[in-house]
């Protein structure tokens, strides 16, 4: 079970995804699709290496899956109820000038930037520039508390799945379209969209990927991802809005926002 403080933490994506667009369902309004030489890579929209399952029972997430390979999780949770009880008007009144807490986008992320979230709404939230580095690039994920909004966080449902001896620790994040982690590895974990779309590649952890530190998965999906034979490429795939990723320990991912994107990590250490 979630505590407060836990439903405090993955409700607060929600919160900050509907404050960049009009009104629900209207996902074009906040749907910003790359172009150039990146959008012809991310456009393998059906390219999709990695399982996806519905009814997984427990039993079989953890024989199959838990500590073998990534898996994507569909129909885990229904947040519905929890989407239609938030509203742009009420929570920029009531939350525009909370602080949060910014890292940059590279491997490592040592540089922490804190503003008002109304600002990092309508400032940053813009589609990532390929040129950018890693360390010029400010992302939202994680480092926060937010238990002022405890009242709208109980109605959110975390993914249901846990490893023995493991306790889940929650970051959640919210990025324009274009920008991402680029690869780094730690423990096992779940990643659920919230809303827009968001490209996983991963690498078991014997399979170390060639890759800059400093410098951003669109960077590394125009410039190296198209020389990579067969044999070389990750396991990769889209995930949307509802889905959940599970990714063993120690395997090597990046990730990619194709939209305005609002996303939830479940660590368990």
């Amino acid at each position: 079970m979630l505590s407060p403080f836990g439903h405090v933490l993955h409700a607060f994506l929600l919160v900050l995804y509907l404050l960049t667009a009009p009104s629900p369902p209207e996902e074009s309004a906040c749907s910003v699709r790359l172009g150039g030489p990146a959008a012809a890579a991310v456009a393998e929209e059906e390219r999709c290496t990695v399982e996806r399952r519905a009814d997984l029972t427990y039993a079989e997430f953890m024989q199959q899956y838990a500590f073998l390979r990534p898996v994507i999780l569909q129909g885990l949770t229904d947040n519905s109820r929890f989407q239609a009880l938030c509203s742009r008007e009420r929570l920029l009144a009531s939350f525009g000038d909370n602080v949060v807490r910014l890292s940059t986008a590279n491997t490592y992320s040592y540089r922490k930037v804190d503003l008002p979230f109304q600002e990092y709404v309508e400032q940053l939230l813009h589609p990532q520039d390929p040129a950018s580095l890693g360390n010029d690039t400010l992302y939202f994920f994680g480092d926060n508390n937010f238990t002022e909004w405890a009242s709208l966080f109980r109605h959110y449902s975390p993914p249901p799945f846990r490893l023995l001896g493991t306790t889940p620790a929650y970051s959640f994040g919210i990025a324009g379209a274009g920008s991402g982690v680029p690869f780094h590895w730690h423990g096992p974990g779940f990643s659920e969209v919230i809303y827009g779309r968001k490209r996983w590649f991963l690498y078991p952890p014997e399979k170390a990927p060639e890759f800059h530190p400093n410098k951003t998965t669109l960077a590394w999906l125009q410039d190296t991802y198209p020389a990579l034979t067969s044999s070389e490429r990750p396991l990769e795939c889209t995930i949307r809005a509802g889905e959940v990723l599970y990714f063993p320990d120690r395997w090597w991912h990046a990730t990619l926002n194709l939209d305005t994107s609002v996303f939830i990590s479940t660590f368990l250490g």
